[in-house]
């Protein structure tokens, strides 16, 4: 058996979303994604009732392979999505989505923690810099804020 120490990189983003969270929280779904974020690509999604639950399944590309998610959580009434993505050989990665009431629409705290399994993993990790993510969660931010204006 062969024991190391974690390689992780985990970074949190604060998203003020334009729509109150019973609105914004079935758009976080495989399926329903495809309706407002560029570039996602689902191959298989393995659902009972046909969009995002509890034990739902589904790949994406990810790192020249296919990456498998596992939603884990799924509270609509708490506002709590949490799902797993494992790149095989490449990472291991929590995802965690906490609505929030505010002001004018809700809030969304974004974490994505992910975990190293491999040299390549070790590269991923020293590119999801805090500054990476900001970027990547601005555009997720900017993306569905267009469609929920699209979509009032």
């Amino acid at each position: 058996m062969k024991l190391v120490s974690p390689r992780r990189a985990s970074h949190t983003y604060r998203q003020t979303l334009n729509a109150p969270a019973a609105k914004v929280f079935p758009l976080l779904c495989p399926v329903r994604e495809l309706e407002w974020a560029e570039g996602w690509e689902p191959r298989l999604v393995v659902s009972a009732s046909g969009v995002a639950e509890r034990d739902c399944v589904f790949t994406t590309p990810s790192e020249g392979t296919e990456a498998i998610w596992y939603v884990t959580r799924h509270e609509p009434d708490a506002g709590l999505v949490e799902m797993l993505k494992i790149t095989p050989g490449v990472t291991a990665c929590r995802l965690e989505i906490r609505l929030h009431p505010a002001s004018r629409g809700c809030a969304a705290d974004v974490t994505y923690t992910h975990t190293s399994l491999s040299p390549a993993g070790d590269a991923f990790v020293d590119r999801f810099t805090e500054a990476y993510y900001r970027e990547f969660m601005q555009a997720w931010e900017r993306e569905l804020n267009a469609f929920l204006a699209l979509n009032a």
